[in-house]
């Protein structure tokens, strides 16, 4: 299923998969082996805690005589992995409302048109709102978006309230009662504090305006800033209600290990993988494909 990832993902699937590789082809495993491990996933970028739990989970099953052979370590390792990242799957046939949340440059903009593009193949017609007020290359490039998947576009006046933004766009939703409203949030204002309750004020808005609709609020994450990332999902995730993440630009540098520590220490689930820029560079997550293809098992 991730074969298009495997070939977009060089970095991820020739340094991370061929240096696991090696470990699981030995005949025999010991403390050197998992200590290997324990470098190999940090540098993928899985994070200090999600390494730790990991490497202390494998020692205590070779320990045990569970994992005595390379090739057990990578049905260990495997089985580990899926468990982090197979939480309760991303629902996307029941959505009315779709608010894109995350900082600026993290590829809301780029998931919003290529959400459209997808829902638009599932039969659904698409209502496109530039709730990015603040930034006109933002309302520009979701209306080049629009055009390139044949979806209505909303948009105010730059520096206008975005609230009122979605607003309009929540009437012509009224409208369409069958279409899929996505609304591209401002990633960046003064403060984080003044960016939240522009998130609250389009909540509040939401709910009084929709009440009975299937809101799903999405994090765009940037791939290849790595550990950084931590530091945008928790102003999120403390602020917001998140329903899943899109981890975007994987067609660079970034290693995919942060799929695994977001979903331990915050268990929220990818919904989706983003890549490239064409309409289609996005895919829903699978966790039993993405991990068979990392480790090559």
């Amino acid at each position: 299923m991730f074969n298009f990832i495997k070939k977009t993902l060089t970095s991820i699937y020739q340094k991370v998969t061929s240096s696991l590789g090696r470990l699981f082809a030995k005949p025999i495993i010991d403390t050197s082996t998992l200590e290997e491990l324990e470098q190999i996933l940090l540098e993928a970028d899985t994070g200090t805690q999600t390494t730790k739990k990991l490497i202390v989970t494998l020692t205590k099953q070779a320990q045990n005589n569970a994992i005595t052979t390379g090739a057990d370590l990578q049905q260990a390792l495997k089985a580990e992995l899926t468990a982090l990242v197979n939480l309760q799957p991303y629902q996307e046939d029941t959505i009315d409302i779709l608010l894109l949340v995350g900082i600026n440059g993290s590829g809301k903009t780029s998931a919003a048109g290529k959400l459209a593009h997808r829902y638009a193949q599932l039969g659904r017609s698409v209502i496109l709102v530039a709730g990015d007020t603040f930034r006109a290359a933002a309302v520009d490039q979701l209306r080049i978006w629009a055009e390139r998947t044949n979806s209505t576009f909303i948009a105010g006046k730059e520096g206008q309230d975005p609230a009122s933004v979605v607003y309009a766009g929540l009437e012509a939703h009224a409208q369409q009662p069958e279409s899929l409203l996505i609304i591209d949030t401002a990633g960046r204002l003064q403060t984080k504090v003044n960016l939240m309750r522009e998130l609250e004020k389009m909540r509040a808005i939401i709910s009084k305006k929709a009440p009975n609709a299937q809101v799903t609020t999405l994090l765009t994450i940037d791939a290849m800033l790595g550990q950084n990332s931590f530091d945008q999902a928790k102003l999120f995730h403390e602020s917001t209600h998140l329903d899943g993440i899109i981890l975007t630009k994987m067609d660079g540098t970034g290693k995919g290990g942060i799929v695994f520590a977001i979903a331990q220490i915050f268990a929220i689930p990818v919904a989706y993988i983003s890549f490239g820029e064409s309409v289609t560079d996005l895919q829903p997550f699978d966790a039993h494909a993405f991990v068979s293809d990392l480790l090559g098992a």
